[in-house]
């Protein structure tokens, strides 16, 4: 894939070691991605264009990191009827927590697929599966990979039974 399935978004710079990981997932499944800075409270009407955009620039699914108050998933979602997940970031004196519910308490009508606080690579893999339901190369390389899991944990089971860890 050339162009560009998913959008990631994140409020900040310190957002990126956690973002990163949902981009080694995309890259594992062959799925194109931008990825760019757009604070729901610094940079308003770019986060707002963004989302507006996004579907004529062939983005189908949107993942918004931010933490505290972590307003960025919500705003996107309400300025696209695509989805978007949301990534709730360990940050602050409530680390995380604020953010986690933050992103997933939306109202009606505003839906926010909400992954775990740092989830960014859960994130990626709900993309993926949101993907999978067009794309039937992205829906074999996600099986693939939930083989290989389940492959990795039964050696592991056998190892730790044989005493070998």
């Amino acid at each position: 894939m050339e162009k560009p399935l998913v959008g990631i978004l994140m409020g900040s710079d310190s957002d990126l070691p956690v973002m990163e990981k949902a981009t080694e997932v995309l890259r594992e499944m062959g799925v194109c991605y931008e990825i760019d800075i757009s604070s729901a409270h610094r940079l308003p009407d770019k986060t707002a264009h963004y989302a507006r955009t996004a579907r004529e620039r062939g983005i189908e699914v949107l993942i918004a990191g931010a933490g505290m108050a972590a307003h960025l998933a919500g705003v996107l979602a309400a300025h696209t009827t695509l989805p978007v997940i949301g990534v709730p970031l360990k940050s602050g004196a409530l680390e995380g927590v604020d953010a986690l519910y933050s992103t997933v308490q939306m109202p009606p009508g505003i839906p926010v697929a909400t992954v775990g606080i740092d989830g960014a690579k859960n994130a990626a893999y709900l993309a993926c599966e949101i993907l999978s339901i067009k794309y039937p190369e992205i829906a074999k390389k996600m099986e693939d990979s939930r083989s290989r899991m389940r492959k990795s944990l039964e050696e592991k089971s056998k190892a730790l039974k044989l005493g070998k860890i």
